[in-house]
């Protein structure tokens, strides 16, 4: 099983708790961007640098992910074809995308675009909340310790 994760979006709290539970559980993560990223020493960890694009990233990690992986991104297409492919997908707000609830998270993304694109002011996402790193750290480690059984 290897942790894959969409990293030019992951907020650095998350990339420090999912750090944390590769060495713990000596589990392979790696970090997609399409910048150079730092990550700490140690065989478990390591990133790959892709180049800049539209998707690229994200048709990196499609490419390379396997059932039973583990992806951690917001981008919700992402998320769809990873589950696809049997791998697990995990929001950094602590989401867990699944077959049954993918396709109302597509559907309501794309209405959200839809709104954007004729001129309504959506907003952004909130920062995010010290409730929502910790749920994200009890859905890492929920799958983590499922993984291992």
């Amino acid at each position: 099983m290897t942790i894959w994760v969409d990293a030019d979006a992951c907020p650095s709290v998350i990339k420090q708790i999912l750090y944390r539970a590769a060495e713990r559980t000596q589990q392979n993560l790696v970090l997609v961007a399409n910048q150079t990223l730092t990550v700490p020493p140690s065989k478990f960890i390591r990133a790959i640098r892709v180049s800049a694009g539209f998707d690229v990233a994200d048709n990196e990690i499609v490419a390379r992910t396997e059932a039973n992986d583990l992806v951690i991104t917001a981008d919700i297409p992402l998320a769809a074809e990873v589950i696809e492919k049997g791998a697990i997908a995990l929001n950094p707000r602590g989401e867990l995308y699944t077959q049954h609830n993918i396709r109302q998270r597509l559907n309501m993304r794309d209405f959200m675009d839809t709104l954007r694109s004729s001129g309504v002011q959506t907003g952004g996402p909130p920062p995010l909340s010290q409730s929502e790193r910790q749920a994200f750290a009890n859905e890492l480690d929920k799958y983590l310790v499922q993984f291992a059984r």
